[in-house]
């Protein structure tokens, strides 16, 4: 999930936002504002409704920050690397680059945020329970109550066994620690993932038919995401089996072709594209890879100006290129591919390009590990 826009970086991790979080920020602001709290607490004014709905909701997203944070420390501190945590309309996200290397990391990493929600749950519970006790009932002990409630309620929900949840993590962990086979704990866990997802829609349509109204659909909204999500999961995890076992440098294209950022879009387009047959083309200075441009990216650019717009204007930024080991194994580089370089990874050996790996190289690769993986038949 792509973030919109940056907050900045918190233990050293970019923090965003996606633009989906503003539709979900908007209807808890407004149903806390508009109906929960004046239907519970009548008699204050709209000023006092909408302030204490928006903190109540900001507060709500710091918590979901504050768990995706949780991942992110726990997942550095295992070994792995952050490259950012976004928060979205189902949440928050953390970007792990590559895989816990044992299932006790897995456990540790995925276990955190349930836990942290737990924490965050039972403050503010403890302090609604203390305001109840000193006889406050207004709006400052609905806010606390509601976010105790809400977030109690989160790390429940996260902790459900079927993938993407941390549940799902936590059920891999297990599987994974009793068969020692990684990949069949992920689609063991994809398969649960797929499960809770229809038990959530039509959980959902049965409550949207019986007048629960958008909250039914809200559900089977989630209900139909975990089973988008759960898919993918499996998918990769049958690919990273496809894959076990094989270097970067057994199916990378050696030595690609490259380009000088300063060639113009017009130049690539007139004497390369056609040329050298690829969509992808490697920037480089002396040798070293400060760029990548994509047949997507030229594609953008309106064609009056093909001929003053440099490819570096266009190209992937060095700092958002994925770059690999040739020794590196296939299944640890494919985590990190980035949606800047459209599935691409440059190979890189002391600072200089020696390869590049495509989605058609991975393509085959997959391919090749199926039929390798099959069973020999029995004669």
């Amino acid at each position: 999930m792509r973030a919109s826009f940056r907050l900045g970086r918190i233990v050293g991790v970019p923090v965003g936002v996606n633009w989906s979080v503003l539709v979900i920020f908007a209807l808890i602001w407004w149903g806390l504002s508009a109906n929960l709290f004046p239907r519970s607490y009548p008699g204050q004014s709209a000023i006092a409704y909408l302030l204490a709905g928006l903190a109540a909701a900001v507060v709500f997203f710091l918590g979901l920050l504050a768990h995706e944070v949780s991942h992110a420390v726990v997942a550095k501190r295992n070994g792995l690397g952050v490259g950012g945590i976004t928060l979205w309309l189902f949440g928050g996200v953390a970007e792990l680059r590559g895989e816990a290397r044992s299932p006790g990391a897995e456990l540790r990493i995925a276990g955190i945020g349930p836990l942290v929600s737990l924490v965050i749950g039972a403050f503010f519970g403890v302090i609604a329970m203390l305001l109840s006790v000193a006889g406050v009932h207004g709006l400052l002990f609905g806010a606390t109550a509601w976010l105790g409630g809400i977030n109690l309620l989160l790390a429940i929900f996260n902790v459900l066994p079927a993938a993407p949840l941390d549940g799902g993590r936590l059920l891999r962990a297990a599987v994974w620690k009793a068969t020692g086979d990684r990949n069949r704990a992920s689609v063991v866990a994809a398969r649960a993932g797929w499960v809770l997802g229809v038990v959530l829609i039509g959980l959902g349509l049965w409550r949207f038919l019986s007048g629960a109204g958008i909250g039914g659909l809200w559900l089977a909204l989630i209900g139909w995401f975990l089973i988008g999500a759960a898919g993918l999961e499996e998918r990769q995890a049958r690919m990273g089996s496809a894959l076990r076992g094989i270097r970067v440098s057994e199916v990378m294209t050696p030595q690609p072709q490259t380009a000088s950022s300063e060639m113009t879009v017009a130049d690539f387009v007139d004497n390369y594209l056609f040329a050298y047959r690829h969509t992808a083309l490697p920037l480089t200075e002396d040798g070293r890879p400060v760029g990548l441009v994509t047949l997507d990216r030229v594609r953008g650019v309106p064609t009056d100006e093909r001929a003053s717009t440099r490819l570096e204007a266009v190209a992937c930024r060095a700092d958002d290129l994925v770059r690999a080991s040739p020794d590196e194994q296939l299944t640890d580089l494919l985590p990190r591919l980035s949606e800047c370089a459209d599935g691409r990874a440059l190979v890189v050996t002391d600072g200089r390009l020696v390869g590049i790996v495509s989605p058609s190289d991975i393509s085959r690769a997959v391919q090749r590990g199926h039929l390798r993986n099959e069973p020999t038949p029995n004669r």
